[in-house]
């Protein structure tokens, strides 16, 4: 259970960061990069990569629920 949960709020910190960055790196927009041209960057950035990384370990967490129907599912 502790496991389940120190998971879960791994992937929410991972996936927190990786958003962060991901609006930090808007500001590309506005000195003439396109949309193709920011998502092939951001798409390049190992800390951009972190959101989505978190967001798998979110997931599985939630649904791996260990096989016990009365314990309350995160």
């Amino acid at each position: 259970m502790l496991a389940r949960i120190f998971f879960f709020l791994l992937g929410f910190g991972l996936s927190v960061i990786g958003f962060m960055y991901i609006i930090i790196y808007l500001n590309l927009m506005s000195i003439g990069y396109n949309f193709f041209e920011y998502v092939k960057f951001i798409s390049s950035r190992l800390e951009c990569l972190n959101a989505i990384i978190g967001i798998i370990i979110m997931i599985l967490v939630i649904i791996t629920s260990g096989g016990k129907k009365s314990e309350l599912c995160i």
